[in-house]
């Protein structure tokens, strides 16, 4: 039985993710809201545990962030995407405990590509980062792949009577 788009939704909105996850203790756990139909929007204040020089949030960072925005963009507009490719114009830096207005949307739909872009500005409206990506729809055929769990952290090869994975 195939998954409804609602189900399919809720698995690409992964928990655990680094960025948005609400549920990863390590994570940004930034909360996306629904801004019309094909955007969204947040307000992230970054820690100094994601700078990467000191006094700077890593621009490593600073793009996932921006992926992230773009990703669930995609999503609120009902379509189910990946991103294929990426650039980020960097046009400031961003300072931990610096306050950041994000946001994604959606620009085109044809076929299996999407295009998003997403920005990163403070609350008086100086863009910091700007975001381009293209996203290909997810085939309704495609279902997760997830490794099977080993049956403990020390048990990684088969069992006696079983065959290794194929490679």
């Amino acid at each position: 039985m195939e998954p409804t788009p609602d189900e399919r939704r809720k698995i690409l909105v992964n928990p655990q993710c680094v960025v948005c996850g609400s549920q990863n203790p390590l994570g940004m756990q930034i909360q996306f809201a629904k801004n019309g139909a094909d955007a969204v929007t947040a307000t992230w204040t970054p820690s100094s545990a994601w700078e990467g020089f000191k006094g700077l949030v890593h621009g490593g960072i600073l793009t996932a962030v921006l992926d992230a925005a773009m990703s669930r963009a995609v999503v609120a507009s009902g379509l189910e995407a990946l991103t294929c490719e990426m650039r980020v114009r960097f046009r400031g830096h961003v300072e931990p405990g610096e306050r950041m207005h994000v946001r994604g949307w959606v620009g085109s739909h044809r076929g299996r590509k999407v295009t998003a872009e997403a920005c990163m500005c403070t609350p008086d409206g100086d863009e910091r980062l700007h975001a381009w990506a293209t996203f290909l729809v997810i085939p309704r055929s495609w279902a997760p792949r997830r490794a099977p769990a080993p049956r403990d952290a020390g048990d990684f090869e088969p069992a006696a009577g079983e065959r290794p994975p194929a490679r």
